[in-house]
């Protein structure tokens, strides 16, 4: 039985772009998430990038499926996962900007000279007197037990999070440095909704493993000319690339020196910036599509996308460019299919379309959302996500209420192998986690992490076969619940090796 997702109307990224979107919502996952459930005989809507109340038709205080109570994670054994497992002791992927990934033998805590003789999920650090194997950070925004919002890092391996600002300040979406010694976020910032009274706080930055000391300031909001610190990028870029907010709009692309300094413009339009080294980016905009640039340079369009293109993501081996794209054959704002791009190529590749199964007064649709790449372009993950859309009336989320899905668990996390020579898929798209969202390959190809309930989930996979390995390690609550409102600005973010 094919399983089925929460989720519903797609306020995309150019939407965002062209119309501005407040707190910009993208979907009604991201309504739910910041407004919490809607009053009885309602639910929430992403219309032009702002949450709105709209009536429906179900049992009062029935609630539509959130992503916390969209289902327990399935079973990603199937007969898709089949294939011989692969070896976890081999080099696999390449380096964040190029190089091959070795994965070495040491063990956690075991002697090393470079992350090279570690195995996966480990990387060497300590002094140049000791150093030893030890297991990556992982990095998200959550919110606290007092409903604030903090930026956190823990071991991937063992639930032991660590806020990277004081209690009494808020902090937002951690950014790694491509060495991995050193990550940035956003501290102090207010995102109210509403096209005043944003802050935009100060972009800061702190040396890992941590130390008791301030935070260095990058920019604020005077230096940044911004409101908000958005779309947040860093490694495997030189500097950080972040998306200007001025009131309602939310457009234009500005770069801060990795220590600090100057601030300079990037593009004067554009979101969704995507490094694919340390001086060449790609990025969205509602005009054109995508555009890739060098720091300094002038954008160049990449037409071979489409002017309806949006949210770039690089693998970091070759040219190939994952990207969304709505279908306009389908129903606007539902309609994303996943797509493959190589920069300088001269075909697009077909990753993941829209789906379409007739029922009874309607049918049970699904598009793509929040896709990523394993570094070395072998494989893909994204979310599918399900709704009913009936012969009359308007779409209703899947996993509650009377709706012919209404009783299918939530999204659904999926991963599809590819060709890294010319970025074709390879066999059919495998169910991963049912339940999840936001997914995030470990550097080294060997483990993926998600947001499952609040909790991050970490899964160890074969990178050969895409197959499980061992049961997922969960960090439990705790006094955090990690966010996902804000897609990609949400999505952990793993440290490099």
């Amino acid at each position: 039985m094919t399983k089925r997702v929460v989720i519903s109307a797609l306020c995309g990224v150019l939407l965002v772009l062209s119309t501005g979107c407040g707190d910009e919502c993208v979907d009604v996952f991201d309504c739910r998430s910041d407004k919490g459930p809607p009053p009885a005989g309602k639910d929430w809507t992403c219309r032009s990038g702002n949450c709105e109340l709209r009536d429906v038709q179900r049992p009062p205080g029935e609630d539509a499926g959130t992503e916390e109570d969209a289902g327990t994670e399935g079973d990603a054994g199937t007969e898709q996962d089949a294939g011989t497992e692969g070896d976890a002791g081999t080099d696999v992927g390449t380096a964040d900007g190029g190089g091959v990934v070795v994965i070495g033998t040491g063990a956690k805590g075991d002697a090393c000279t470079s992350s090279a003789d570690c195995a996966a999920g480990l990387r060497c650090e300590g002094t140049a007197e000791a150093m030893t194997c030890q297991a990556l950070h992982v990095a998200f925004t959550a919110m606290d037990d007092t409903d604030e919002m903090a930026a956190v890092v823990t071991r991937f391996d063992e639930p032991e999070p660590m806020r990277l600002s004081d209690a009494a300040v808020n902090s937002l979406y951690p950014r790694w440095n491509p060495a991995g010694n050193r990550i940035a976020f956003v501290q102090g910032a207010t995102e109210t909704g509403t096209s005043t009274g944003n802050l935009a706080g100060e972009l800061v930055a702190r040396d890992v493993p941590l130390v008791a000391a301030a935070p260095t300031m990058l920019a604020n909001g005077t230096t940044g000319s911004t409101e908000g610190f958005l779309y947040l990028e860093w490694e495997p870029g030189d500097s950080l690339l972040y998306v200007r907010r001025a009131g309602d709009s939310i457009s234009g692309i500005s770069r801060v020196p990795a220590e600090g300094g100057t601030v300079e413009q990037a593009t004067a339009t554009g979101s969704s910036p995507a490094w694919r080294n340390g001086n060449t980016f790609a990025f969205s905009t509602a005009t054109v599509g995508i555009s890739t640039a060098t720091v300094g340079g002038t954008p160049t369009p990449l037409a071979i996308a489409g002017a309806t293109a949006e949210q770039p993501h690089y693998n970091r081996v070759n040219d190939q460019l994952l990207f969304l794209r709505p279908d306009d054959t389908r129903p606007v704002g539902l309609n994303a299919a996943l797509y493959i791009v190589p920069v300088g190529g001269s075909a697009v590749q077909t990753i993941a379309e829209f789906s379409t199964a007739a029922v009874e007064g309607g049918s049970v649709d699904s598009y793509i959302a929040n896709p990523t790449w394993a570094p070395d372009g072998s494989w893909v993950a994204y979310v599918r996500a399900y709704f009913f859309n009936p012969t009359t009336g308007e779409p209703v989320l899947c996993g509650a209420g009377t709706s012919p899905c209404a009783g299918d668990p939530g999204n659904i996390i999926f991963l599809r192998r590819i060709n890294p020579a010319d970025g074709t898929p390879v066999g059919d798209e495998v169910s991963f986690a049912e339940g999840a969202t936001l997914p995030s390959f470990s550097p080294d190809g060997h483990y993926v992490a998600y947001i499952q309930a609040g909790q991050l989930y970490v899964q160890q996979i074969d990178p050969a076969a895409g197959a499980k390995v061992g049961d997922p390690i969960v960090h439990p609550l705790g006094d955090y619940t990690l966010q996902t409102s804000r897609g990609d600005d949400h999505r952990p973010r793993w440290q490099p090796r």
